[in-house]
């Protein structure tokens, strides 16, 4: 099976972030700012993809706030 060819972009982002991150990198198994920087946007993208579709509130969570504010007199 042949190897994916590997395709990049070049983003910018302000010199003194990519100094607080080569600082942090230090260290770490991290070989470049660019690398640390893949990583993180990779979380953040799966976190989200993890959240899309989910309702805030269930329906008995929803119940349950209007119980307790029914109970503290802000509900009829």
């Amino acid at each position: 099976m042949e190897e994916k060819e590997k395709k990049f972009t070049s983003v910018s982002i302000p010199v003194p972030l990519f100094e607080k991150i080569k600082k942090r990198i230090n260290g770490t198994g991290f070989t470049s700012v660019s690398d640390y920087v893949t990583f993180v946007l990779r979380e953040i993208l799966a976190e989200e993809e993890e959240d899309e579709g989910e309702e805030p509130f269930t329906k008995e969570d929803e119940e349950k706030v209007k119980e307790r504010l029914r109970a503290l007199g802000y509900l009829d």
